[in-house]
C-alpha cells in the first residue's frame, strides 16, 4: 500500500486526535516533532500530499511540515536538488489550486520561502504563472499575496543580511510594476474577478512595495471602492483602503493622492445610516474603520484645512452617534485623541474654533453611550441578562469613553464639558427627583451616566474652577440612595479632592457623604467610600490635620469591618493626615494610630502560630501592610542634629517585627511583608535610621540564614545604597561596616547555592544579583579585589541554567556590569570621588583583576551564555545575553573567539550546518575589527535564533543542550 512508508505518521496523528491517555499523546507528539526534523520528511510530505485517501488533517500537517523543512532545513538537500523541489511543489500546488484553502496557503508559503532562499531562481513570478496556468487565478493571487509577507519576515530565513537585502529587491521591488499590471488585467477579466477578495488581499500585501499613489491613479481604486458594495469583498476592500491610508500619512508628499481619495471616501457617508438601519454590526464596524483610519492618517491635513475636510470629521461623528450597540465606536477613539492633540497646538487654533461644535456634540454622544442598559423586565439588578462578559466589556468601554471626554475638555474647555454633565443632572432632578423613593429611582441610568462623566473629567478640572463646581457639589451630595448612583457619586467626589482642598467650605458636606457610605449595605459603595477617603486624606490633609483624634476613633471603629483592599485605602488616607502633623507631634500621632495595629499584629501572630491556618496567616500579613503604609507616608523633615520622631517610633516596634520574623521563618509571604516594612524605613528616613542599623543588620543576617528568603537581601540592598561611601552624613567607618555586612550576606548566599540547585531558588538568585549590581556601583573598589568576587562570578554562570526571565535578566545585567570594570568604561565612575580614595585600587588594577577572573572562568561563561541563547533563555533575555558576549569579545577577543568556537563544537552532530561555524567566526572577527558592535549583536542573535528555530523551537524540546557544571563553594 502507498501509505506504508508514512503509516507511523498517520498513526501518530490519529493518536493526537483521539481520546487516549496523555502519555500516549506525548509519545505521539515527540515522534511527530522528530519526524519534522528528519531528512525523510522531504519525501514523506510529498507522498502524503499526493495520496487521495489520506485525511485532510494529515495533508495539512504534511504541508506545514514541508514549510518548516524549507525554512529551517533546506541545507539537508544539495543545491542541485532545489529546481526539482520547486517543480514538485508547483505540481502539488496545482492539484490544490481550488482548495482546501488552508493546504493551498501552506503550499504557497512553501513556494515563497523557497523562492527567497533559491537565489539563482530569477524569474519567479513568470515561472509560477506559467506552471500554474490561467485557470489557477486564486492560487496565483494567493502566492502573490504571501510572497511580500514572507520576504518581510525574512529574518527567519538563514540568509545573511546583505543577501536578504539583494533578494528582497529582486523579488519585490523589481517585480512591483509587473504585479501592478497583472492585478489590473485580472480585475478586468470578469465581473466576479473585480469583487474577488483574493485580488484585494493581494493588493493590500503588495502595498508594501507598490506606492499608494500608483494604485489610486489606476483602475484599481474603483475596484476597491466598488468592493465596498459587495458582501463578499467588503472586508477585504476596507483592509485595502486602510493600507492605502497608511501610505499617505506624509500628507505633504501625498496631497495629490489624498485629493483623489477624499471625495470618494466622503461619498460613502450614506452607508453609515444604511448599516445602522439594517442593524448590520459588521458593516457598521467596517465603515467606521474606513472613516476613522482616514482621519488618523490625514489628521494634520484636517487641522490645516478645517473647511475642506470637515465632511470626514462629521462622518466619524455620525458613526459614533449611530452606533447604538457600542460595537464600532471604539474604532474612533484613537482619531479623537490624535485630533485633539493637533487642534490644541497653537498654530491650529482656527481648526479648534471651527470644530468646537463637533466636540460639543461628541460630549453629548459619549454621555448618552455611558448609560447602563435599561432592563426589559422588572429585574433592575441584572442589567445584562446574565452575560458577565458583556458587563465587563461595557465597564472597560466606559473608561475608554471617559478618555474621549478628557480630550473634549482640552478642546472646548472643562467648564463647557462639565456644564453639560451638570445640566443633565439638573434635568433629571427636575423630572424625576420627586418620583424617587427608597426602593425605586426612575430612569436612574440617565442620572448615573453624567455622574460617571463628571468622575471621568475630574482630573481635568482646575482647583481654581469657579463656574460649575460650586453648584454641582451640593447637588451631588443629595442624590437618591440607589446603589449605583451612590457608588458613582462617591467616586466622582473622590476625583475632585484637589479642588476641595482649595475650597474648604465644601469639605464637610462631602466628607460626611463619603463617611456615611462606609455603613451602606452595598459592598461596592463601601469600597468606593474607602477609595474616596484615600484621596480626601491625601489632598486635604492640611484641612484635616486638626481632626487627627476624631478620625482615629472613626478609623478604629470601621477598620476591621472592611475588606483588605479598603482597609489599605482607608489607611492611606489617615496616614497622610498623620503626616501633616507638626514635627513635635509625629511620634504621638504614630503611637495613636500604629499601637493598635501593633496589638493586632501580636494577637494575630500568636493565633497564626498556634492554629497554622491559612486565614490567620493572611490576616497577619495584611496587618503588616497597614503598618508599612504609615511608615511609607509619614516622612517628616528634621534637621540632621534633631532626633527623627518617626525613627524613634520605628525603633520601638523593631523588636516586635523581629520576633514575628523569627517565628515565621518558613512563611515567605510574612517575611516579605516584614522586610518591606524594614526597607521602607530605610527609604523613608534614609540616613536618619542609623540608630537602627546594628539591630537591623543582625536581624537581616539571622533571618537570611534561617529562612533562605531573598527578601532579606532587598533590605540589605537598600542599606548598601543609602550608606555608600560618599553619601551625605555617612562616616567612613559606617561604610566599612556596611560593606562587611554585605560580604556576610553574600557568603551566606554562596553557601545556600552550594547546597541547592538554581532551579530551587530562582527568586533568591534574582534578589542576590540585584544586590550585586548595586555592590558593583557603590563598592567596586572593595568587592572586585575581595575573595568572594570569584565565587560570585561562578554563581552567576551557574545561575544561567534558569529559564525564568527575571533572574536570568538580572544575572546577565550583573555579568555585563562586572565585565565593564575590565575596560575603561565601567558601569559606574566613582574612582577618586570617595572619602578614602588613596587606599583604593586604581582603575588599571581593577581592570587587571577582572581580566584575571575572566581568563579562568571565561570559557564556562561563554558556554553557558551561548547555550542559554540557543536553548533555554526566554526571548526577552537574548539581547542582554548578546551584550555579555560582546563585552567578552571586547575585553579578551582572541580567547573569547576560541571559547566561542569550542562551544559550537560541543553542539549535537548535524545541528550546525556545514561551514556555518567558520562563517559565524569570520563574521564576528570582521565586526570586531570594524568596531561595529550593533552588527556584532545582530550576528550573534541571528545565529542563535536560527539555531533555536531549527533545533529547539517550535519542533523540539531542550535536548542537545550542553550539560552545565554544578556550582560549588568551599568558603
Amino acid at each position: 500500500m502507498a501509505a506504508d512508508g508514512f503509516a507511523p505518521v498517520l498513526a501518530a496523528l490519529s493518536t493526537m486526535q483521539s481520546g487516549v491517555d496523555q502519555g500516549r499523546k506525548l509519545q505521539a507528539h515527540a515522534f511527530l516533532e522528530n519526524f519534522q526534523k528528519s531528512p525523510e520528511a522531504w519525501t514523506s510530505t510529498h507522498t502524503i500530499l499526493a495520496s487521495p485517501d489520506v485525511p485532510l488533517e494529515a495533508k495539512l500537517f504534511a504541508a506545514t511540515t514541508l514549510k518548516g523543512k524549507i525554512i529551517y532545513d533546506l541545507d539537508q538537500i544539495p543545491r542541485s536538488s532545489l529546481p526539482p523541489l520547486r517543480d514538485s511543489i508547483l505540481s502539488v500546488l496545482s492539484e490544490y489550486r481550488s482548495g482546501p484553502r488552508p493546504i493551498r496557503t501552506q503550499l504557497c508559503v512553501c513556494l515563497a520561502n523557497l523562492a527567497i532562499q533559491m537565489t539563482e531562481w530569477k524569474d519567479v513570478l513568470h515561472y509560477v504563472g506559467s506552471r500554474l496556468g490561467s485557470s489557477a487565478g486564486d492560487c496565483i493571487l494567493e502566492f502573490l499575496q504571501v510572497l511580500p509577507e514572507e520576504v518581510t519576515e525574512g529574518r527567519k530565513i538563514n540568509l545573511t543580511e546583505e543577501d536578504l537585502i539583494v533578494r528582497t529587491k529582486e523579488l519585490l521591488e523589481d517585480n512591483a510594476p509587473h504585479v501592478m499590471t497583472l492585478l489590473v488585467q485580472y480585475s478586468k477579466s470578469s465581473p466576479n474577478a473585480a469583487t474577488n477578495p483574493r485580488l484585494l488581499e493581494c493588493m493590500t500585501s503588495w502595498l508594501r512595495e507598490i506606492p499608494a499613489a500608483d494604485i489610486v491613479k489606476s483602475p484599481l481604486l474603483d475596484v476597491i471602492v466598488n468592493g465596498l458594495s459587495s458582501d463578499t469583498s467588503f472586508e477585504a476592500s476596507v483592509d485595502c483602503m486602510c493600507a492605502i491610508y497608511r501610505d499617505t500619512r506624509e500628507v505633504d508628499e501625498s496631497f495629490e493622492t489624498i485629493q483623489i481619495l477624499y471625495p470618494k471616501i466622503v461619498a460613502l457617508q450614506p452607508k453609515i445610516a444604511e448599516a445602522a438601519d439594517l442593524q448590520d454590526t459588521d458593516a457598521l464596524k467596517g465603515i467606521t474603520r474606513l472613516f476613522a483610519e482616514a482621519g488618523e492618517a490625514w489628521v494634520v491635513m484636517i487641522a490645516r484645512l478645517p473647511d475642506e475636510f470637515r465632511g470626514l470629521v462629521e462622518a466619524i461623528l455620525e458613526c459614533c452617534a449611530r452606533d447604538q450597540d457600542r460595537d464600532a465606536i471604539s474604532l474612533t477613539f484613537l482619531f479623537w485623541t490624535e485630533f485633539k492633540q493637533m487642534v490644541t497646538v497653537e498654530r491650529y487654533q482656527r481648526a479648534r474654533t471651527k470644530f468646537g461644535d463637533v466636540f460639543a456634540k461628541l460630549v453629548d454622544i459619549m454621555i448618552k453611550h455611558l448609560e447602563f442598559p435599561t432592563p426589559e423586565g422588572p429585574n433592575e439588578i441584572d442589567l445584562f441578562g446574565g452575560d458577565r462578559g458583556q458587563e465587563e466589556k461595557f465597564r472597560e468601554f466606559r473608561h475608554a469613553m471617559g478618555d474621549v471626554l478628557k480630550d473634549c475638555c482640552e478642546v472646548i474647555t472643562v467648564t463647557e464639558c462639565l456644564g453639560k454633565a451638570f445640566n443633565l443632572i439638573q434635568d433629571w432632578v427636575a423630572k424625576y427627583a420627586s418620583q424617587s423613593t427608597a426602593i425605586h429611582v426612575p430612569h436612574w441610568q440617565q442620572l448615573e451616566a453624567p455622574l460617571f462623566a463628571m468622575r471621568a473629567m475630574g482630573r481635568m478640572v482646575s482647583p481654581e474652577e469657579s463656574v460649575v463646581m460650586h453648584q454641582l457639589i451640593p447637588l451631588i451630595v443629595q442624590i437618591p440612595d440607589h446603589d449605583k448612583l451612590r457608588f458613582q457619586a462617591i467616586m466622582a467626589l473622590g476625583r475632585y479632592t484637589e479642588w476641595t482642598a482649595q475650597h474648604p467650605e465644601f469639605l464637610e458636606q462631602q466628607l460626611n457623604f463619603v463617611i456615611a457610605g462606609f455603613n451602606h449595605p452595598s459592598g461596592e459603595v463601601v469600597r468606593a467610600s474607602a477609595l474616596a477617603f484615600r484621596f480626601f486624606g491625601t489632598d486635604c490633609r492640611k484641612l484635616l490635620k486638626d481632626h487627627c483624634v476624631p478620625l482615629h476613633d472613626f478609623y478604629e471603629s470601621i477598620l476591621d469591618k472592611l475588606p483588605q483592599v479598603s482597609q489599605d485605602e482607608l489607611t492611606e488616607g489617615v496616614s497622610y493626615v498623620v503626616s501633616a502633623q507638626p514635627p513635635e507631634r509625629i511620634y504621638e500621632a504614630l503611637k495613636l494610630y500604629c499601637d493598635p495595629i501593633i496589638e493586632r499584629l501580636k494577637i494575630r501572630a500568636n493565633q497564626a502560630k498556634s492554629e497554622q491556618e491559612e486565614e490567620g496567616l493572611l490576616a497577619l500579613s495584611d496587618t503588616l501592610i497597614l503598618l508599612n503604609i504609615f511608615i511609607n507616608n509619614v516622612q517628616p523633615y528634621y534637621a540632621p542634629t534633631e532626633e527623627n520622631q518617626a525613627v524613634k517610633y520605628c525603633r520601638e516596634i523593631l523588636p516586635v517585627l523581629s520576633a514575628v520574623a523569627e517565628n515565621f521563618t518558613d512563611n515567605v509571604n510574612i517575611l516579605e511583608r516584614i522586610c518591606k516594612c524594614w526597607r521602607t524605613m530605610i527609604l523613608s528616613y534614609r540616613t536618619a535610621v542609623f540608630p537602627l542599623l546594628g539591630d537591623l543588620a543582625n536581624q537581616l543576617a539571622k533571618g537570611f540564614q534561617a529562612s533562605r528568603a531573598g527578601c532579606f537581601l532587598w533590605v540589605t540592598d537598600a542599606i548598601l545604597r543609602e550608606f555608600a561611601d560618599g553619601q551625605e552624613f555617612v562616616e567612613p567607618g559606617t561604610t566599612e561596616a556596611i560593606y562587611n555586612f554585605f560580604e556576610q550576606q553574600a557568603i551566606a548566599f554562596l553557601r545556600i547555592m552550594d547546597q541547592m540547585s538554581p532551579s530551587d531558588i530562582p527568586d533568591v538568585i534574582e534578589d542576590f544579583f540585584r544586590l550585586l549590581v548595586d555592590a558593583l556601583i557603590y563598592y567596586n573598589h572593595q568587592f572586585i579585589p575581595a575573595a568572594i568576587c570569584g565565587p560570585t562570578l561562578s554563581a552567576a554562570i551557574a545561575s544561567l541554567v534558569l529559564q525564568q526571565q527575571p533572574p536570568v535578566i538580572v544575572t546577565l545585567h550583573y555579568l555585563r556590569d562586572f565585565l565593564s570594570y575590565g575596560t575603561d568604561r565601567p558601569a559606574s565612575s566613582h574612582f577618586g570621588e570617595t572619602s578614602n580614595a588613596a587606599s583604593q585600587p586604581s582603575a588599571a588594577e581593577l581592570q587587571k583583576l577582572v581580566k584575571d577572573l575572566v581568563a579562568v572562568q571565561g570559557e564556562a561563561l561563554v558556554q553557558r551564555t551561548l547555550a542559554g541563547m540557543m536553548f533555554t533563555f526566554p526571548r526577552d533575555c537574548l539581547q542582554d545575553a548578546a551584550a555579555v558576549l560582546i563585552a567578552l569579545f571586547e575585553l579578551m577577543p582572541q580567547p573569547t573567539a576560541l571559547w566561542f568556537r569550542g562551544t559550537i563544537a560541543t553542539l549535537p552532530a548535524g545541528s550546525v550546518k556545514a561551514g556555518e561555524a567558520d562563517r559565524i567566526m569570520n563574521n564576528i572577527a570582521a565586526k570586531i575589527q570594524a568596531g561595529d558592535l550593533r552588527k556584532l549583536r545582530a550576528v550573534l542573535q541571528d545565529f542563535t535564533t536560527s539555531y533555536r528555530r531549527r533545533n529547539v523551537a517550535p519542533r523540539d524540546g531542550l535536548s542537545g543542550a550542553p550539560e552545565p557544571a554544578r556550582f560549588k563553594y568551599k568558603g
